[in-house]
């Protein structure tokens, strides 16, 4: 029955399928599959193509930002202020929502919360146009020196790889999940080379159940996505790291402090995005709204080089040691040897990232927050480290290693952004090299997500959702009764009774009905009680009764009422309230619709949950 509901739902709604799917071609080949390849093996092989192809698109993406990002800045002075600056940003925010809103014709930005809504409430279906419409929005947002990230993009891109190729197999609900899954791990895997962090991001952050039967795929569509960036850019890490200073156990006490700090970082960075974007979409009007975020965003960037794009050049220089790198191609490269400058440029990098990310997405551009929390996280990690030597507080022989804070900070930050623990420690260690680290990424990783699991829930993907409450992926006993509807547990079947029938009419319906159960209601249908036939077990079979007896001695009033179109999670608190396991519902005059049971809602729940879980 699941196959063909899924079936039917595939040829319905996936239009722009049906010319494929019409074809005899295409049909035979289906029946082809189905009696040669075995299920789960079919699974693997198309993992392994969608891993490979999202490999394709994350190579693609790095490249097509590289080349509009150097020919654009080539030629700029390391040693002063570029007024290009305040020219470029603008520009690309303003093809991107050209191409949103003229080509794509839909929002395609925050591509992982996306990828989280149509694994809740699109049952995993995305569109064709997703497999490329990022791509070109994000290259264009981000090469012309949007402070975004393209890891968003490219997760979104991946998904809808998975999707597609799952539904022109016609494949159910369960399997067209992990293959978005497995498109996403693949995106990540192929921008980062870091095919670990792919498989723990959709664990993580997509929050995918790891089972026997998953684990498999997302390995091979990780693998395959990784290998893909090797083979076309080489068996190099994304940040070139060189571990010159070792990490001490005296310094651990300083590696909590930092874990601590990155979390109310974090904080900072999801609760002033959140504030942000909801400001930017308050602006009606999507040339106000570039203006105000092409605007914000440029001038930015000419006050602080180093937002540009991803930042990934500011990062390399900072986990290379090179501090005053940071100020090249600013009005401030004077300064770049005074330790207060230092700092306070530091800082705001750090404080004004999030606002320039805010502005690149609000404005209209296409992109992520990767990028941007582990820009954040460079610099909070170098800010860390570099007060802390100077406050006199340190050894001067042996001061905090700037290089070994700088990738402490990004997993730090990255932990608390994402609510992603191991994949930030991962990542972190993956894309640098730098496994000698694994001991203090741990520490500070746990310590800012603990910090901000204290303040917030929800990671800054889950957090939109949350909000509107369409997040299925987290939470899931609390997400699959949302997708429950109060018509499909109804139950109608009731014989209804009146208060003014004798006890003979009473015991005459209860002979004609399979429950044990009777509302009672008015002559205009009004609910005014119950009967539960153990209530009147020791009167039924007394004839002296029944004519002077009436319904209206022995009903009972329900221990509750559950109006018409109330949220499934608030009849389950009312269940639990009460400890019923049959409650009325009524609508909102009053009268009388039918019953609920615990019975026929955890039935239901089961189904849903089975549903959407690939085994």
């Amino acid at each position: 029955m699941a196959q063909e509901t899924a079936t039917s739902s595939t040829t319905n709604s996936a239009s722009e399928m049906r010319p494929a799917e019409g074809s005899n071609w295409w049909i035979r080949l289906l029946m082809w599959r189905e009696r040669h390849l075995p299920d789960k093996t079919f699974v693997v092989l198309l993992a392994l193509i969608v891993g490979t192809a999202a490999g394709l698109a994350a190579v693609l993406l790095k490249t097509l930002i590289g080349l509009i990002a150097g020919f654009l800045t080539s030629r700029f002075d390391t040693e002063g202020d570029n007024l290009l600056y305040l020219v470029f940003p603008a520009i690309g925010i303003l093809l991107a929502s050209l191409y949103v809103y003229y080509i794509a014709r839909e929002p395609i930005s925050h591509g992982v919360t996306r990828v989280l809504y149509a694994l809740a409430l699109k049952k995993s279906r995305l569109k064709i146009h997703n497999m490329y419409s990022s791509l070109i929005a994000s290259s264009l947002t981000i090469g012309f020196g949007g402070s975004v990230g393209a890891e968003g993009p490219i997760v979104f891109t991946g998904a809808a790889i998975g999707s597609n190729l799952g539904q022109a197999f016609r494949l159910r609900p369960q399997t067209l999940a992990m293959l978005v899954a497995c498109g996403a791990a693949a995106g990540i895997a192929g921008i980062f080379k870091a095919p670990i962090a792919g498989m723990l991001f959709t664990i993580e952050v997509l929050m995918l159940d790891l089972t026997a039967g998953s684990a498999i795929p997302l390995i091979a569509a990780s693998v395959a996505g990784a290998t893909v960036a090797y083979v076309f850019t080489g068996y190099n890490v994304e940040f070139f790291f060189s571990q010159s200073e070792p990490f001490y156990a005296s310094r651990i006490p300083f590696v909590v402090l930092l874990g601590v700090f990155c979390g109310f970082v974090s904080l900072y960075f999801i609760h002033l995005i959140d504030r942000l974007e909801g400001r930017f979409k308050r602006l009606r009007n999507r040339w106000v709204r570039f203006a105000v975020g092409g605007l914000t965003l440029s001038l930015l960037i000419y006050l602080m080089p180093p937002l540009y794009g991803e930042g990934y050049e500011g990062i390399t220089r900072l986990i290379n040691g090179d501090v005053t790198g940071i100020f090249n191609n600013s009005l401030f490269y004077a300064y770049r040897s005074n330790t207060v400058a230092v700092l306070l440029f530091l800082f705001a990098l750090g404080a004004f990232k999030v606002l320039a990310t805010a502005a690149t997405n609000g404005g209209g551009g296409v992109g992520g927050t990767f990028a941007p929390s582990l820009f954040v996280g460079c610099m909070a990690g170098v800010f860390f480290a570099y007060l802390f030597n100077n406050l006199g507080f340190i050894d001067t022989e042996m001061p905090l290693s700037i290089k070994n804070f700088a990738l402490m900070g990004m997993a730090g930050v990255m932990a608390g952004v994402m609510h992603a623990p191991m994949m930030a420690i991962f990542l972190t260690a993956e894309m640098t090299g730098g496994y000698e680290l694994f001991l203090p990424l741990l520490i500070v990783s746990a310590s800012s997500y603990g910090i901000c699991r204290i303040f917030t829930p929800y990671g800054i993907y889950s957090r939109r959702l949350a909000k509107r409450g369409e997040l299925l992926t987290h939470q899931k006993d609390r997400s699959v009764l949302t997708l429950l509807k109060m018509d499909s547990v109804i139950e109608r079947d009731f014989s209804v009774v009146h208060p003014d029938m004798s006890l003979k009419d009473m015991v005459d319906v209860i002979a004609q009905s399979h429950r044990n159960l009777f509302p009672v209601t008015d002559d205009n249908g009004i609910l005014i009680g119950v009967v539960q036939l153990d209530d009147i077990r020791n009167i039924m079979f007394r004839p002296d009764l029944y004519r002077r007896m009436q319904v209206n001695r022995f009903m009972a009033i329900p221990p509750a009422k559950v109006v018409v179109g109330t949220p499934m999670e608030k009849v389950m608190k009312t269940f639990d309230n009460t400890g019923a396991w049959n409650l009325p519902v009524i609508d909102e005059d009053g009268k009388y619709v039918g019953f609920v049971s615990k019975s026929k809602i955890f039935n239901s729940y089961r189904q849903v949950l089975k549903h959407y879980t690939y085994d």
